[in-house]
């Protein structure tokens, strides 16, 4: 009862002063609003680079020439492109001595091709793949029609390809494409598979790639023109670690690092990506922790003194219930509890327009809708945290006030 009667007089004082109110809500509204606007965008854009990024499969990781996310401008470029290529007989070698491996696969890639079926053309934006195998497992790779790349098309270079999405709507619509064949870069390639679509990224499709077998690719374009990128699959996560530090001892051999030289190779996983990503937006995260802290600060200090200005304002009326039995800890909790809903109430004003904005700014990056749901709980408990230190010395005043010198009070 002394709880449920405290909220009751609470939410009646605060009816009685809408203005002081609101400005003290308004102020608490502002300071979570800066910090779920901003953690809702970071949301949004972790949620998408991650969908877009887990492109390898479970327990599997990738061995390539460059860093997966470069830092360093020109200087780094240039120090990476100076490395060695990794070569396709590379990856056959190391396919040979790596025994901790379920899958393994090697890949080669090059954009801006134009497809052609008949009359028709795709706009110059389509990737053509050239792979092994392994590469169907270790990528996730789904065939819906058709079949896939076999050992036949890799040992003897055929012609064939799988067709991604975008490049099935834009040649075939109304068409069955298997058999069909088609021409990039003046080489014809028959159709024998159809891929299933794969999630977009930041509104962008992925599925506007060939497949062909990683021979092909070489003939069609030089055998040593461009490093090959190598995606190996653990038979467990518990073997996982050991797989990846089996390669990197195999691959220095194979590429001839001194020891103590650092590799002239790369290795990246899905979770390498998304911690790399996590570390490029912790000082954001932190940054926007600092600007939201000051700004609760500042609409705490005002929460204590508007709360200050409704002691003395009442101070009468604080005489009268103490005449008539209330305690000092009747008093403490009303004032208490006027604080923290005062909070409570700027903390959801602040939560419904910051995940809205945020959601909305999001929205023209084609970002995925989302709601920072542990920073709305950060949120509200920092409004709680600071209608209990700024509310309890207000509170306090009031319940120590004496009942004779406050029914006095003019």
């Amino acid at each position: 009862m002394l709880i449920s009667e405290s909220f009751s007089v609470s939410l009646h004082s605060i009816k009685s002063n809408k203005l002081r109110a609101g400005l003290t809500i308004f102020g608490i509204a502002v300071g979570v609003f800066s910090i779920i606007v901003i953690m809702t965008i970071i949301t949004m854009m972790q949620g998408t680079i991650q969908s877009g990024v887990s492109f390898l499969s479970k327990n599997t990781f990738q061995i390539q020439k460059y860093p997966a996310i470069q830092i360093g401008g020109h200087r780094a470029r240039r120090k990476y492109r100076n490395r060695k290529d990794i070569t396709l007989d590379d990856f056959y070698r190391l396919q040979s001595m790596l025994k901790t491996a379920k899958y393994m696969g090697a890949q080669q890639i090059r954009g801006g091709r134009v497809i052609q079926f008949k009359n028709k053309k795709t706009n110059p934006n389509i990737y053509i793949v050239g792979i092994t195998e392994g590469v169907m497992k270790t990528s996730n790779i789904i065939v819906g029609e058709g079949r896939s790349i076999n050992k036949n098309d890799i040992k003897y270079s055929k012609d064939v390809c799988l067709l991604g999405q975008d490049v099935q709507t834009k040649l075939f619509a109304g068409i069955d494409p298997l058999g069909q064949t088609i021409k990039v870069d003046n080489h014809n390639l028959r159709i024998i598979g159809i891929i299933e679509k794969q999630p977009e990224f930041f509104g962008q499709s992925m599925d506007n790639y060939i497949i062909t077998p990683i021979t092909s690719y070489q003939s069609f374009y030089g055998k040593n023109k461009g490093s090959v990128e190598i995606t190996i699959m653990s038979n467990s996560k518990e073997d996982y670690d050991a797989t990846i530090q089996n390669a990197i001892g195999h691959l220095r051999t194979i590429r001839k690092v001194e020891p103590g030289k650092a590799n002239d190779f790369d290795i990246f996983s899905n979770e390498s990506l998304i911690g790399q990503i996590n570390n490029i937006t912790g000082g954001v995260r932190i940054g926007a922790m600092v600007i939201s802290l000051i700004a609760l600060l500042a609409a705490g200090i005002g929460i204590m003194n508007i709360m200050l200005v409704s002691v003395t304002e009442r101070t009468k009326e604080i005489g009268i219930r103490k005449a008539v039995g209330a305690t000092k800890t009747n008093i403490l909790m009303q004032f208490l509890i006027e604080a923290i809903i005062l909070s409570l109430f700027g903390g959801f004003i602040g939560i419904v327009f910051g995940v809205g904005l945020g959601n909305f700014v999001g929205s023209f990056l084609n970002a995925k809708t989302a709601i920072p749901y542990d920073w709305v709980g950060i949120g509200l408990s920092l409004c709680v945290l600071i209608g209990v230190i700024f509310g309890t010395y207000p509170a306090y005043k009031a319940s120590n006030l004496d009942p004779i010198e406050a029914l006095r009070y003019e």
